[in-house]
């Protein structure tokens, strides 16, 4: 059973929510603002958050960015139609993936299917998988885990998927569509804005100097690779 976490403070969408939810094996916790939902992830292990923006007592990009201090739990925004900038500052902020308000069931269902498998396998190594490397970065992809010139480096599940697609092939150029169909394993949206964020937030991680990177590169107009 998996263990999810909703913080809304709209009792419709929270009610809607379980609803989609209920069918599958899935144990709902449930909270209506940030503050409540970074202490439930803490005290208890939690597999998903659906979190809400716009919230009383703590908004969900803080709450978003207290857990991420301690747990790459995947998380998913939920914003209203239209709300360009609210994904974008949530993918900044931390969040995997984002659904629009009103949800369409099966997307919904589809989006957390995805975050969920991503995360259980990147936790579920036992050390004897196969090690990518490129430089100073060595993927293991039996333990999950990725060093940097030595170094340990915290990814989220997806920013882990990301790299290691680039990274099982070197200097192959994949476009932002390519990336989100072979990550997100669905139907690209949105795809371009939401690549580019986390391509950032993987520089911002892999690189000296983000702004002048030296593995991960863009090509214009094509999408990124990597190169050794």
């Amino acid at each position: 059973m998996y263990n999810i976490l909703i913080c809304d403070d709209e009792p419709d969408i929270v009610s809607a929510l379980k609803i989609y939810l209920t069918a599958d094996d899935y144990r709902l916790f449930t909270t209506s603002n940030g503050a409540d939902a970074v202490r439930i992830n803490s005290e208890n292990e939690i597999h998903l958050i659906l979190m809400d923006i716009m919230m009383p007592v703590m908004d969900g990009i803080t709450a978003m960015q207290r857990i991420r201090q301690t747990h790459n739990t995947p998380i998913i925004l939920l914003t209203a139609k239209g709300e360009d900038i609210d994904k974008i500052l949530g993918l900044n902020s931390g969040a995997d993936d984002y659904v629009t308000k009103p949800f369409n069931p099966v997307e919904l269902q589809a989006r957390v299917k995805s975050q969920l498998r991503r995360y259980l396998q990147l936790g579920a190594g036992n050390g004897s998988g196969r090690q990518l490397v490129i430089g100073g970065i060595v993927l293991d992809d039996g333990s999950k885990s990725v060093m940097l010139d030595g170094e340990a480096i915290s990814l989220t599940p997806t920013e882990y998927e990301i790299l290691r697609l680039f990274m099982q092939n070197p200097g192959r150029v994949f476009s932002p569509t390519e990336i989100y169909s072979k990550v997100w394993r669905e139907q690209p949206c949105g795809a371009e804005k939401t690549i580019a964020v986390h391509i950032r937030h993987l520089r911002e991680k892999i690189e000296i100097n983000p702004a002048q990177p030296r593995y991960l590169l863009v090509v214009w107009g094509q999408g990124y690779k990597i190169v050794r």
